[in-house]
């Protein structure tokens, strides 16, 4: 009899057995099978949470069908403890696995709210920004100028949620007088910027920053790419260059930073300007007068007088030799990239020609011409 009982004991046993085995390989199916989410979703995870209330979110939300099972598969991962604070962007059919990994890896949000603060060549913005997760494009729902007394309330909301992203873009082209005073009216940084940096200094791109971010660290930042910009750039220079040093081509990418806007003129301006260095001809460029009289600090506002053509200063290179002695701006990758290689043309002289780009001579007769046909084009414009 006892050997009859030990028999279906152990029958017990091994049925057993081998329906727990069943029902784990059946878990580890469903945890990493395709999820029943049908379109993508933002999650919000607010500090403080647990999963067991961020796996009642995700089965009210349709991203997850069993609670239980989610959580017994992070703790089985080991992730339970690693729950991150953000927002987070659940792909559609994403798995419980992978919906695991999105919430604990840690990192900057990848959804919800955008402050970005963008520093313009002559103005700035704020813009508030939401991350539409169906379309994955950013919804514009505040913008006004930084440092206004009256702000829009969607931004005093967002401003206290600590998932809120914050990003500073800065615009090729800008001075460093104008990028620091608008950093200074960006209330999510703290400090102080003790000097103006060194005109081209800064490198223009889009900085993630964190709530109470270091203005004078942001700084730092900003010259440490440039100087990486610079480097490579002038590594890779062309050869038989009219330039000494890096300094000088940061110093010429400027000005081409300052006199186009297109990027497909970029090496045809430079162009000009290594060809007239070659040449030993003056660069004669309206910007770099410009910055001489303004020093960075604002906008001119009027068109410069004759008598500021003639006058003989170290940034007026209608009649000082070659270069000036700074940059008159923060130049991009680009324009930096465009003074290293310029394109190999006999251009001498360009113009503007009414569509937003230039018309470019070899000669001065062919430059007289092209400025004649942008001054009827001018007179046009004033006549409408």
């Amino acid at each position: 009899m006892w050997r009859h009982i030990a028999s279906n004991a152990l029958t017990f046993l091994v049925v057993l057995v081998f329906l727990l085995g069943g029902v784990i390989l059946w878990g580890q199916r469903e945890y990493t099978a395709q999820g029943p989410l049908d379109a993508p979703m933002c999650l919000r995870v607010e500090p403080g949470s647990t999963f067991r209330g961020v796996s009642r979110d995700l089965v009210r939300d349709g991203a997850v069908s069993n609670g239980a099972l989610f959580r017994i598969g992070a703790d089985y991962s080991g992730k339970n403890s690693q729950l991150k604070a953000g927002s987070w962007l659940i792909p559609e059919g994403a798995s419980m696995a992978e919906i695991t990994d999105l919430i604990t890896r840690g990192g900057a949000s990848t959804c919800g709210t955008e402050v970005v603060y963008r520093i313009g060549v002559t103005d700035a913005e704020v813009r508030v920004r939401e991350l539409d997760p169906g379309t994955g494009r950013y919804v514009e729902r505040a913008a006004f100028v930084p440092g206004a007394e009256e702000v829009p309330q969607r931004f005093e909301t967002v401003r206290n949620q600590a998932d809120t992203r914050y990003r500073i873009a800065l615009a090729e082209g800008v001075t460093s007088w104008h990028v620091v005073n608008v950093l200074r009216r960006i209330d999510v940084l703290s400090g102080e910027v003790a000097e103006i940096p060194a005109e081209g200094s800064l490198a223009p791109e889009s900085y993630e920053v964190r709530a109470g971010d270091a203005r004078a660290g942001l700084v730092d930042k900003m010259q440490s790419l440039q100087q990486d910009r610079l480097a490579e750039a002038w590594q890779n220079r062309a050869e038989d260059l009219p330039l000494d040093s890096p300094e000088e081509a940061l110093i010429l990418a400027s000005i081409i930073e300052k006199e186009t806007g297109v990027a497909e003129e970029r090496r045809q301006v430079a162009s000009v300007f290594v060809n007239r260095l070659r040449k030993g001809m003056r660069l004669q460029t309206d910007p770099t007068v410009i910055y001489g009289l303004t020093e960075g600090r604002g906008v001119l506002g009027r068109g410069l007088r004759q008598s500021e053509l003639r006058d003989a200063t170290p940034y007026n290179t209608y009649v000082i030799p070659g270069l000036p002695p700074t940059p008159i701006a923060n130049p991009g990758k680009a324009s930096i990239a465009a003074a290293v290689d310029p394109a190999q043309t006999d251009y001498l002289y360009f113009v503007a020609d009414g569509t937003g780009g230039h018309a470019f001579a070899k000669t001065l007769d062919a430059h007289n011409r092209n400025v004649a046909k942008w001054r009827e084009i001018e007179a046009e414009r004033a006549e409408d």
